[in-house]
């Protein structure tokens, strides 16, 4: 094979296209020709791929979930995935989250962000675009993202809201002047605001027919984006969309220099046991797999999270671990109380996983 047929599929939160023309133009190019081409939708792209007409199809991770029959039932299977550049949103206002007046508006389209923020900052006022919009009297507000931003900046120049929450990739594309400021998912100080990156956050994952060469899939993918993609494959494929929207989640690859700087600052000590082994030496494989989950109740006062460090050479039998672990933290966390005797009273769940 002399060229590589590639299809992208973009959406407003993750241009794969431009991560495509980044990969073609930097230093890591593969050696086989790629010709790119733009279609329109995930069965557009299997069809193609059925018929031949194409090699390979770039999209984002977020609109196979819940479709991965509809791919196999086509033959087809995802042969690797590229790492996520920008993942974490971003507030943008003029003041950071924690400088926001009080009782201060700040719009988010996810519910997920929306309860984060909650617990950043007590005190502002979050909403969703469609709940201040009926709130104020105004129209509904666009469903398409890039315009539902154009509208919600608007309300901010006209000083209506305070702020709002949207993705690199729309803040870029828009080309607004606005001060931006990134929601990250590393706290300054432990136990200090975070905010986990949303499912599938900028992971471009790349779909052929089955038994694809590997020698070639290899020049397109990478190694951090395989692990990403198979991680949260396993963990979060099965969620419903309700649950989806609530789960925050974060994979990526870590070294153990980076692990036990993080340890000493921190005072974390059973972070830095991590990179150690029974006897007390550091560990000679110097590659890990950083895996964060965490759901919050409504009004943000109730976190339930599970971080897990694991070897970078078994982290998918260590995954189905985390998978299992994180199945019976949510079960036991959003269950009521039962009462031990007669006179106890009524304890509810610690979560509410309907809310």
């Amino acid at each position: 094979m002399d060229e590589l047929t590639l299809a992208t599929i973009d959406s407003p939160d993750c241009p794969v296209s431009e991560h495509i023309a980044i990969l073609s133009a930097s230093g890591d190019a593969p050696e086989i020709s790629i010709d790119s081409c733009a279609i329109s939708g995930f069965s557009e792209g299997l069809t193609l791929l059925g018929d031949g007409e194409i090699d390979m199809v770039a999209m984002p991770a977020r609109l196979l979930h819940g479709r991965q029959a509809e791919m196999l039932a086509a033959g087809c299977e995802v042969v690797g995935a590229r790492t996520p550049r920008r993942p974490n949103l971003v507030l943008v206002s003029e003041n950071k989250i924690d400088y926001q007046p009080k009782s201060a508006i700040i719009l988010s389209d996810s519910k997920m962000v929306r309860r984060q923020l909650r617990r950043a900052r007590r005190g502002l006022r979050i909403l969703g675009p469609v709940a201040f919009a009926a709130i104020s009297g105004l129209d509904e507000p666009p469903s398409e993202p890039v315009h539902l931003v154009e509208w919600m900046e608007g309300l901010r120049q006209s000083e209506e809201i305070d702020g709002y929450i949207t993705s690199r990739p729309i803040y870029d594309e828009l080309d607004i002047s606005s001060r931006r400021h990134a929601l990250l998912p590393d706290p300054k100080d432990r136990g200090g605001v975070h905010f986990l990156p949303l499912p599938y956050a900028d992971l471009v994952i790349l779909i052929a027919r089955r038994r694809f060469p590997i020698s070639i899939s290899e020049q397109i993918t990478e190694p951090e984006g395989n692990t990403s993609w198979r991680v949260q494959d396993l963990i979060i494929s099965g969620l419903s969309a309700d649950m989806l929207e609530r789960t925050g989640v974060l994979v990526r690859h870590r070294h153990v220099r980076s692990l036990m700087k993080q340890a000493e600052e921190h005072k974390d000590i059973t972070l830095e046991q991590s990179c150690h082994d029974t006897e007390g030496e550091v560990l000679d494989d110097d590659m890990r797999i950083e895996i964060r989950l965490e759901i919050i109740s409504k009004n943000g006062h109730m976190t339930l999270g599970l971080d897990r460090i694991v070897r970078y050479a078994n982290y998918e039998y260590a995954t189905i671990s985390v998978l299992r672990d994180w199945d019976v933290l949510v079960r036991e966390a959003s269950r009521e109380v039962p009462k031990d005797f007669y006179t106890d009273i009524d304890a509810p769940a610690y979560i509410d996983l309907v809310e």
